[in-house]
């Protein structure tokens, strides 16, 4: 199976940029991380992007998928899957428009700032 094939295949995307920062940033914590992505209620448009690194044994097999991209994991909850299946997560360096964003299939809606969307 190639790695495009793999990726097809994974719940959560990300970019090969999204990817370098979020390893860049977890190197700056000391320590080996996975990064979980999940939604909550709140934001402009109904419901808001989360994000955080937490620690390998905080991953509960029975509520989360877990993503690998070459050794790094995401971490989603089954719960947040269902808006966030085929999340494309990118990454750029933009001085204006930079950081972090979601390109979401789901989302019937966006707001501006592109951190919440609405189903």
């Amino acid at each position: 199976m190639t790695s495009a094939t793999q990726s097809q295949q994974r719940g959560i995307q990300m970019s090969e940029a999204a990817l370098r920062q979020v390893r860049s940033l977890r190197d700056k914590q000391g320590k080996d991380l996975c990064l979980r992505v999940g939604v909550r209620q709140g934001g402009c448009s109904g419901m808001s992007y989360m994000m955080d690194f937490t620690e390998l044994s905080q991953i509960r097999e029975e509520i989360d998928e877990v993503f690998d991209y070459d050794g790094f994991k995401i971490v989603c909850d089954r719960k947040s899957l269902l808006y966030l299946y085929g999340l494309m997560l990118d990454y750029s360096d933009a001085l204006i428009g930079g950081g972090f964003q979601f390109s979401n299939p789901n989302a019937s809606q966006t707001c501006g700032c592109g951190k919440s969307f609405g189903v």
